[in-house]
Parts: C-alpha cells; structure tokens; sequence
C-alpha cells in the first residue's frame, strides 16, 4: 500500500490593516441606477476610489435592491465611509434609469455632504442596438 501523506495546515493569520484616513475636500460621486441595484461610489477627483456601496452591500437581495429606499441607504452608508476621510463636498453624475436615482441624491444630501454639481451622464444611444422586447404583463 502507499503511504498517505498528511500535510499540516499551518494557519496563517491575515493581518488587515487599517485604511489610511486620506484627506480630501472635494470628492465626485457616481450613482449607477439600474432597474435592477444602484451602485454610489466616491472617489477623488482624480479617480480614485476612496468609498463606494450597492443596495446589495447593504443588505438587500433580490427585487429588493431595486428600490428607491435600498438606494438611500447605500448612499447613506457610503457617504459616511467617505466622511471618514475628510469628504465635504461632493460633484454628482448620475448614470443610468433606475428607481434609485432621486433618493441616492437626496441622502447624500441628507447626510450633510455639500452637493455642488449634479450632472446627468446617461448614455443615449444615437440609434444603436435594439432595446428589449416591450413586457406585456
């Protein structure tokens, strides 16, 4: 018979450190609205991300993600992560048709951020590809 190898499982902890707290002002933040999630994410205005949430990473599932209070409180919570790092004033661009859009703004609002900007940047298509088949229910 052959000899079973045991090997042992050496348990390596990870270490996480902690995110270092940046220090910036003037953030922009982009809201995608689909009609199925709404994803907030703040970054510097160079592009990097310092905080982002989705009404999945705030704990809803399913149809639910889709609502306009789902989007708040993913906005909600992604504000407060930015504020962490300094965040005062927030640019808006808003992407996208979903329910989440209008309740997105108003809790970044809501929350105490200074908005100076919201611009819509919803791509229009100039006769592209063929949108899906009306639902007939």
């Amino acid at each position: 018979m052959a000899e079973k190898k045991t090997s042992k499982a050496t348990a390596s902890t990870a270490k996480v450190k902690k995110k270092a707290r940046k220090n910036i002002a003037n953030a922009v933040a982009h809201i995608l609205a689909t009609f199925n999630n709404t994803i907030v994410n703040i970054s510097d205005e160079q592009g990097n991300t310092i905080a982002w949430a989705s009404s999945g990473t705030a704990g809803f599932k399913g149809s639910r993600k889709s609502t306009p209070f789902a989007a708040q409180l993913a906005a909600e919570q992604c504000a407060r992560k930015a504020m962490e790092h300094g965040v005062r004033s927030v640019k808006i661009y808003v992407k996208g048709p979903g329910s989440g859009r209008e309740a997105a703004i108003r809790s970044l609002q809501a929350v105490g951020l200074e908005i100076t900007m919201i611009k819509d940047v919803t791509p229009i298509p100039h006769n592209g590809c063929r949108p899906p088949k009306r639902r007939r229910v």
